[in-house]
């Protein structure tokens, strides 16, 4: 019998483990009520190691004949790319035709994945079918959230084009508390809005999740993706490229998010911020995002509401 994608990914991530590739975030959490929703905060002190790799990580320079050399520390060359040919260690394998099923060295839980394209394409060019095609085959076999952070103010590190992953797992971010508090009948075509959300946003009906075909998946997360992005003027410039988002797709819907702006008083927000789980560095943020309420966290980084 072929082993299945999820084999795949446990073997390629006890590896990655024993070997010290992956460095997984331990972290304790917070959970903070606000309007009905949940979120929970988490203080992962390993995103302070991230930050520190990133200063580490080799250079890029040239040796006394003027040939290209990677250099030990040192500012990290601005056009280092762990995505276009990524580390063996972490590399679970292909999928689709265009891409590369990458394990996070960072995750910010068990299995987090980067779903890489292979080939080099700008990370704020519009989303494509094939981009839709590999999410919709990982929530359609294993459920969980396919997210991309679109650009530096939506939290994306790379400019390598790249959607991502997680489980459903108790704790990891999800759409789920969102949904249930939208129309039962809600139909794809129609934007919504969630009642709590103060910042602009749109929510679409999408067929994404356990059972659901690829094929078909796909192609109504594109229409949708395309819907909302034109509700919210969310359009390429001369450039070609997008203004920053972040795009969550999930327990049947799709949600698009404008950003104005990465951080909130020092506080990366990315995506899986406005799927319920917010990441902090240091512990007095959790007080932090307390006070300050995290939906106007969020607010923050964000554009207003219409």
């Amino acid at each position: 019998m072929q082993p299945s994608r999820m084999d795949a990914i446990r073997a390629r991530t006890a590896s990655a483990l024993a070997s010290g590739d992956l460095s997984p975030l331990q972290t304790s959490e917070t959970v903070i009520e606000q309007s009905g929703l949940r979120f929970i905060v988490r203080w992962a002190e390993a995103l302070a190691r991230k930050d520190a790799a990133k200063a580490a990580a080799p250079a890029a320079g040239k040796d006394a004949a003027g040939a290209s050399v990677i250099l030990p520390g040192g500012p990290r060359d601005p056009n280092f790319n762990p995505f276009l040919n990524p580390d063996p260690a972490l590399t679970v394998g292909p999928i689709g035709t265009q891409h590369t099923i990458v394990l996070n060295k960072f995750p910010v839980c068990l299995h987090h994945l980067v779903l890489a394209r292979r080939e080099f394409a700008e990370q704020l060019t519009p989303l494509e079918l094939c981009d839709f095609w590999v999410l919709a085959e990982l929530l359609g076999t294993l459920g969980g959230l396919g997210f991309y952070n679109g650009g530096a103010p939506a939290g994306a590190s790379q400019r390598h084009k790249h959607v991502q992953w997680v489980p459903a797992e108790p704790g990891n971010a999800s759409l789920a508390q969102l949904a249930a508090d939208l129309p039962r009948d809600a139909r794809p075509g129609t934007v919504y809005r969630h009642p709590a959300l103060p910042m602009a946003h749109a929510l679409l009906k999408v067929e994404a999740g356990l059972g659901a075909d690829p094929v078909a998946s796909a192609a109504a997360m594109l229409a949708a993706y395309d819907l909302g992005r034109q509700h919210l003027g969310l359009q390429p410039g001369a450039d070609g490229l997008l203004p920053s988002f972040n795009m969550l797709v999930g327990d049947g819907w799709l949600l698009l998010v404008p950003r104005s702006q990465e951080h909130f008083e020092g506080i990366s927000i990315n995506a899986l911020s406005f799927g319920g789980t917010i990441y902090v560095r240091q512990p007095e943020q959790v007080e932090l995002i307390r006070q300050t309420g995290p939906l106007q966290a969020l607010a923050s980084v964000g554009r207003p509401a219409d």
